[in-house]
């Protein structure tokens, strides 16, 4: 059920970017969906991939720093209000939310969120006890592909 998310701490300036997603396009490693985060001074970017530790070991040898961190993705429906729902549900279950962003998918009715939880475990259990469909790495890469 857990997803292995890949963060990389960027220096924030011109051109940053380009060298971790033109070195995963060189390696044929497809990025599913990301996030960046920035201040001034430096930048985290998130990336969920199939092949994650491929992913890890050549960024690593472009001089990356990669840590690998669990993430879950939750079906959310996509109307008006799905998403207060989910959140309410995860409030309700006392989990707090590190960060989240948004999965891209053509999923018929359906939106998909990452969502970083101290304990990915103890989300897993709470939010499947409310209801909260969260989605394993397998059908999640079958849902993209199709």
């Amino acid at each position: 059920m857990k997803l292995h998310q890949l963060s990389l701490f960027m220096e924030n300036k011109p051109g940053a970017l380009s060298m971790p997603i033109k070195t995963l396009a060189e390696a044929n490693v497809n990025i599913l969906t990301m996030s960046l985060a920035d201040t001034q001074q430096f930048g985290i970017l998130r990336l969920i991939v199939r092949e994650w530790q491929k992913a890890k070991e050549v960024l690593e040898q472009a001089g990356c720093v990669v840590n690998v961190t669990e993430v879950l993705a939750v079906e959310v429906e996509d109307r008006p209000g799905g998403l207060a729902k989910v959140v309410t549900s995860i409030e309700n279950a006392g989990l707090n939310v590190e960060y989240t962003y948004a999965f891209t998918c053509g999923c018929a009715g359906k939106a998909i969120l990452v969502f970083r939880f101290e304990n990915p475990d103890e989300a897993i259990r709470k939010l499947q006890a409310v209801g909260v469909n969260v989605i394993g790495s397998v059908d999640l890469y079958e849902r993209v592909e199709q």
